[in-house]
């Protein structure tokens, strides 16, 4: 049998953890393993399909125009969570980090991770397993602003991250390619998020060419 509540909210799930832009994250497949060692049979999760389109991707009816002319639309997923005899659902935005991701960045990987992160909540409110780390997000001050379109990669990081593919014999337009992106719609966060795991793979090496186009 699971634990209760109580007990499941006290387990300090922080050593599970990864960060990611100065949150932690429990990723969905070990809280389903820690919910396993506390007692629960059977977890998993299934997507619940738009009434209207059959896709686990849901959308508003209505667009509406940023101030940059880029024409969106609100997205959600949906999912239903089932923990031995109970069933929850939860619904959640797809976002991108704290923005909301729009037409011209949509991609299957970030319904997918709307979806991991619906039932890692949904397992936090009902069980109260990782409940605590939602604290600090949930928690900050209210804000009527609307997101700011993200900021584009600059000429900077554009040529940084193509000199570095041409050093290192890497297709970045292929690599661009299979994240539904391109040179124009590519952001900065992206380009730095590109540049980040190249120097984790390929460490000095990425250093000398930032270094080379600083200096040249």
């Amino acid at each position: 049998m699971l634990k209760s509540y109580k007990e499941l909210r006290e387990i300090d799930v922080k050593p599970y953890c990864e960060e990611r832009d100065g949150m932690l994250y429990l990723n969905w497949a070990k809280c389903i393993a820690l919910l396993h060692e506390n007692g629960a049979e059977t977890v998993y999760w299934i997507p619940i399909p738009d009434e209207k389109t059959g896709n686990s991707l849901r959308m508003t009816e209505n667009a509406f125009t940023d101030k940059s002319g880029n024409v969106n639309r609100c997205y959600e997923t949906r999912i239903k969570v089932f923990i031995d005899d109970k069933e929850y659902e939860m619904q959640s935005p797809v976002m991108n980090g704290v923005n909301p991701v729009k037409d011209n960045s949509m991609s299957q990987q970030r319904v997918w991770n709307s979806m991991c992160r619906s039932f890692v909540k949904c397992v936090a409110i009902h069980t109260g397993l990782g409940f605590d780390l939602w604290l600090k997000e949930e928690m900050k001050p209210f804000s009527n602003a609307i997101p700011e379109k993200e900021a584009d990669a600059t000429e900077a990081h554009i040529k940084t991250l193509k000199a570095a593919g041409s050093k290192l014999a890497i297709n970045m337009d292929l690599w661009l390619e299979q994240n539904n992106r391109t040179w124009e719609t590519l952001t900065a966060n992206e380009a730095g998020a590109m540049l980040n795991a190249l120097k984790s793979k390929y460490g000095d090496l990425v250093d000398e060419i930032t270094t080379d186009r600083k200096t040249s």
